[in-house]
C-alpha cells in the first residue's frame, strides 16, 4: 500500500466517522461510495470494510455518548435481535438479486423518509412523554421495533451500509424518539446489527486488515468532530441537514441505477 493510498484511507475514515456522529446515518451512506470511487476497491470487499468500519466508528460514538443518557440501550437491543438476523439474511442474498432495480426503490423510500423528517423538524421538541418507546415498552413497542429492526437489517446486509438513514426516521416518527436521542441510540443498533452483515459476508470474503487499521484510525478522528457537530446544531438543523444529504443521495442513486437499467433494457 502506497502512502498516498494510505492517506486517502484514514481521510476517508475521518469523513465517514465525521457525518456518522453527526447525524447517526450520513456516514454509512458515504462509506461505499468513498470506497468504491477513492480507493478504488470493488463492490462486494467494499461491502465487507464498510460493515466494519461502520460498526467500529458507531461503537467509538457511543462511547463517547455514553454519560449523555442519550443512548436508549434497551430499545436498541430489542431492534438489534431482529436486524442482525436480517443483517445475514441481506448478506446472504446480496449475490441473487439485481442491484439496481432494489437500489432505485430504495432511493425513492429515502426520499419519502427525509421528506417526513424535514416537514417534523419545524416542530418544537419537548421533554419525551412518558408513553414513548424511548421511555416505556408496551406490546406496541416491542411489535414496532421487531419490525423495523428486520427490515434495516436486510438493508444493511444487502448494501453494506449502517442503515442509520432508515434506523433515525424510524426512531423519531414511529417510535417518538427526539432527533439527539434518535442519533445516539442509532450507533449502538448500528453497531450491533452490522455485526450480522459482516458476518454474512465474511463467508464468501476475506477483509483487508491493515486497510480497516487506517479506515478506523481516520474514523476515531471523525466521530470525534461529529459528535461535537451534533451538540452545537439545534435539532432543527440537524434534521434537515440530515434529509437534505439523504435526499441528495437518493436522487443520485435513483438516476444512477435507472439509467444502467434503461440502458440495460435497450
Amino acid at each position: 500500500m502506497s502512502i498516498d493510498h494510505a492517506g486517502l484511507a484514514v481521510v476517508s475514515g475521518g469523513m465517514i466517522g465525521l457525518a456518522l456522529g453527526a447525524t447517526g446515518g450520513g456516514g454509512s451512506l458515504l462509506a461505499i461510495p468513498l470506497l468504491v470511487y477513492v480507493l478504488g476497491m470493488k463492490v462486494q470487499p467494499a461491502t465487507v470494510l464498510s460493515l466494519m468500519v461502520v460498526a467500529a466508528s458507531a461503537l467509538i460514538g457511543v462511547y463517547q455518548r455514553r454519560a449523555s443518557g442519550e443512548v436508549r440501550v434497551k430499545p436498541a437491543l430489542i431492534f438489534s435481535v431482529t436486524g442482525v438476523a436480517g443483517a445475514w439474511g441481506g448478506a446472504f442474498g446480496h449475490r441473487f438479486v439485481r442491484e439496481e432495480t432494489v437500489l432505485l426503490l430504495f432511493g425513492l423510500l429515502m426520499i419519502v423518509a427525509a421528506w417526513q423528517m424535514w416537514q417534523r423538524s419545524g416542530h418544537v421538541e419537548g421533554r419525551v412523554s412518558d408513553e414513548s418507546c424511548a421511555e416505556r415498552f408496551p406490546r406496541s413497542c416491542w411489535i414496532k421495533v421487531s419490525l423495523i429492526g428486520a427490515v434495516v437489517g436486510l438493508l444493511t446486509g444487502f448494501f453494506g451500509v449502517g442503515g442509520g438513514f432508515v434506523i433515525v426516521p424510524a426512531l423519531v416518527l414511529v417510535l417518538g424518539f427526539p432527533m439527539r436521542m434518535a442519533v445516539s441510540t442509532s450507533l449502538l443498533i448500528i453497531a450491533l446489527v452490522a455485526v450480522g452483515g459482516v458476518v454474512g459476508h465474511l463467508q464468501t470474503g476475506q477483509a483487508d486488515w491493515p486497510l480497516i487499521g487506517l479506515l478506523l484510525l481516520g474514523s476515531a478522528f471523525g466521530m470525534t468532530g461529529g459528535s461535537w457537530v451534533a451538540h452545537q446544531l439545534s435539532p432543527s438543523v440537524l434534521t434537515k441537514s440530515f434529509a437534505a444529504v439523504a435526499i441528495g443521495v437518493a436522487i443520485v442513486m435513483i438516476i444512477h441505477n435507472g439509467t444502467k437499467l434503461v440502458g440495460g433494457n435497450l
